[in-house]
């Protein structure tokens, strides 16, 4: 029943985001369209979260019939400095949601009072100690832009329609909800427009399931852990499916990450409220990663996820400070300027607890070439920090067919093997992609923890083997692919042949002996 119930509230969920789309279809392209949606269900969330706050604490001191909502902003200011401590915002009554709402198609300039309401839950938050997270929160909904409308009347009215259709959503209170209401719209968003991302936001978008898999070969062994952090952080999402799955209040220090874009990294921050993560157990950093990382005092970190991005340009070499970073030094050498795909691995390696376990989706050519690559490998190996090397589908990720690979690194292994996995069949296909299922996710985490031999799965490689294979890993190397070809019986072939010549030397004398009767018959 709570399945049913759970897909029912997704689908009721999801029908009221196309139908906000159908309503604003040809005024926003779908990337610009996600930033409203998103930012304004952020806009109903902070102000639900903090009424209900509120509301409970006066509830519980036995003012039964107070509501924030009704509160005048005079007597709701004397408030505004406790609430900011403990909530890290702070919305005056007449900004809420709802009462933004019930005014918008009588204000005239709705436009610019949604502004300064952004602007003001923004400014409430200067001076505390969640000014980080709040800040430029709102930057990406743009009332004014041209893209929602010409004239102003024209942006108001779709902006109405974006406040009614978020209002109608049928979210509930929050916590009684089966599915993760905020969350779901926010990845269902993701996956409708993630084809557009590349060219439109920058957004690279890891699908849950891959999500999944990621975090739970980095958790195994962990019912709690002290903090996770993903270098790449783009939306969240690696860091959210730890949430979910280990359960938020087990991740006891919280939730880091960096991502260089701007957009994503507003929307990450949002992200994280949306999924009721308190502003005290995150920090989001913005910048390059590689060569501004903004988390020194934080690491090391038990777990660390990434899906970083694949063979992009960076620095190396041609920055002299880099070859002398603690983070790369190790190896002797960078990786090269045209593909950074190693410098995320040996970053995620160096902030990596003596505990901890890294798990990172790679690009398979960073197994197998040679030059600097060949070289980190190399140190990676010989110092025993590759754990399991796992070959993916291909067609998993939106916008590429490229099979992937997952990479796990520890720093504490019990022995000197590798564990190669070869996972290329662990999908089922959905349209023109495969998909990862419950049981594909369970049967490879199962391979891991194993780390038993199987045949045309999985192969336990010894260090002098992988040294041997010139430091190669690529799990076709180790993992023989099954031979499903009709297996073919030599001797019983032959027989037949033999027996196929036989008849067919018979059919021809007899032929031969039709035409020669036929000969002579007209002789």
């Amino acid at each position: 029943m709570a399945d049913i119930k759970k897909e029912q509230e997704r689908d009721e969920l999801h029908k009221a985001i196309w139908s906000i789309a159908d309503d604003l279809r040809g005024a926003v392209d779908g990337w610009d369209f996600k930033q409203y949606v998103l930012g304004i269900m952020f806009y109903r969330y902070v102000s639900e979260n903090l009424t209900n706050y509120i509301d409970e604490g006066e509830h519980a001191a036995g003012n039964a019939a107070f509501d924030y909502t009704t509160m005048s902003d005079d007597e709701a200011e004397g408030a505004r400095e406790g609430l900011v401590e403990e909530k890290g915002f702070f919305i005056l009554p007449s900004e809420l949601f709802c009462n933004v709402r019930k005014r918008a198609d009588k204000d005239e300039n709705l436009n610019e009072t949604l502004e300064r309401i952004f602007n003001h839950i923004e400014d409430s938050a200067k001076g505390s100690d969640s000014e980080s997270d709040f800040a430029g929160l709102f930057d990406d909904i743009d009332v004014n832009s041209n893209k929602l409308g010409a004239t102003v009347a024209k942006r108001n009215e779709k902006l109405v329609k974006l406040l009614n259709g978020i209002g109608d959503m049928k979210l509930g209170n929050y916590q009684d909800n089966t599915i993760d209401a905020f969350g779901d719209a926010y990845e269902f968003l993701m996956g409708m427009y993630a084809s557009n991302a590349g060219k439109s936001g920058g957004e690279y978008y890891t699908p849950q399931e891959v999500s999944e898999l990621l975090t739970k070969l980095a958790i195994v062994g962990k019912k709690e852990i002290n903090k996770i952090y993903d270098p790449a952080c783009g939306s969240g999402s690696l860091l959210l499916k730890a949430a979910k799955i280990l359960g938020k209040e087990n991740v006891r220090q919280g939730f880091f990450g960096q991502e260089v874009n701007i957009t994503t990294y507003n929307l990450c921050r949002i992200n994280m409220f949306l999924h009721d993560i308190g502003f005290d157990k995150f920090s989001i950093a913005c910048e390059d990663t590689l060569v501004s990382p903004q988390h020194w005092d934080d690491e090391p970190f038990e777990v660390i996820v990434s899906n970083p991005p694949y063979s992009i340009k960076w620095e190396g070499d041609e920055n002299p400070l880099l070859i002398n970073d603690p983070r790369f030094a190790p190896a002797g050498v960078l990786a090269p300027k045209s593909k950074a795909d190693l410098a995320f691995i040996m970053h995620s390696l160096s902030w990596l607890a003596t505990n901890g376990t890294a798990a990172i989706v790679c690009f398979p050519g960073i197994m197998y070439r040679g030059g600097a690559e060949q070289k980190i490998r190399k140190y990676l190996i010989d110092n025993n920090y590759v754990d399991c090397v796992i070959q993916l589908p291909g067609n998993l990720f939106f916008g590429t067919s490229i099979a992937t690979c997952i990479m796990v690194l520890k720093k504490a292994k019990t022995d000197n093997n590798i564990l190669f996995i070869d996972a290329t069949k662990e999908c089922i296909k959905v349209t023109n992609n495969n998909k990862l299922t419950g049981t594909n996710i369970e049967n490879i985490v199962g391979q891991f923890t194993s780390r038993e031999e199987k045949a045309h799965y999985a192969h336990l490689a010894s260090y002098d083997e992988v040294s041997g294979n010139d430091y190669n890993l690529s799990v076709s190397t180790y993992v023989e692919a099954e031979d499903t070809r009709e297996q073919v019986d030599i001797v019983k072939l032959n027989a037949e042949i033999k027996e196929i010549v036989a008849r067919e030397q018979f059919l021809r004398d007899e032929i031969d002996k039709i035409i020669a009767d036929i000969e002579g018959g007209q002789n």
